[in-house]
């Protein structure tokens, strides 16, 4: 088992920023790849950012890529998301998620999630 907490979210004006972390415990983490995912009321949850276990790969959504940066320091079982030029559209619940095998981009493949953090931007 892998348990996940993620914090780091709140409330912050269009263009601002927040930094995100998760934190897991249980299993050997660096055996994991991770992602972040959202979710908006009313809307199916989306892939943000994953990375590898290694931490030697990174992959984005369209949605974000140059405003957020993901990275992982596997010392201290943690993955971040730094959120840069925030938007509206970015509201939403974000997890974390770790998976060993399958698709990076699917939510459908990985094992453990997080209970979530809310991110809430103001126009």
């Amino acid at each position: 088992q892998v348990q996940l907490v993620e914090s780091g979210g709140g409330l912050v004006q269009s263009g601002g920023s927040l930094r995100l972390s998760c934190v897991a415990s249980g299993r050997t983490f660096s055996n994991y790849a991770v992602g972040w995912f959202r979710q908006a009321p009313g809307k199916e949850r989306e892939f943000v950012a994953g990375v590898t276990s290694n931490a030697v790969t990174t992959y984005y959504a369209d949605s974000v890529k140059g405003r957020f940066t993901i990275s992982r320091d596997n010392a201290k079982n943690t993955v971040y998301l730094q959120m840069n030029s925030l938007k509206p559209e970015d509201t939403a619940v974000y997890y974390c998620a770790a998976r060993n095998t399958g698709g990076i981009y699917s939510p459908l493949f990985y094992n453990y999630w997080g209970q979530g953090t809310q991110v809430t931007v103001s126009s």
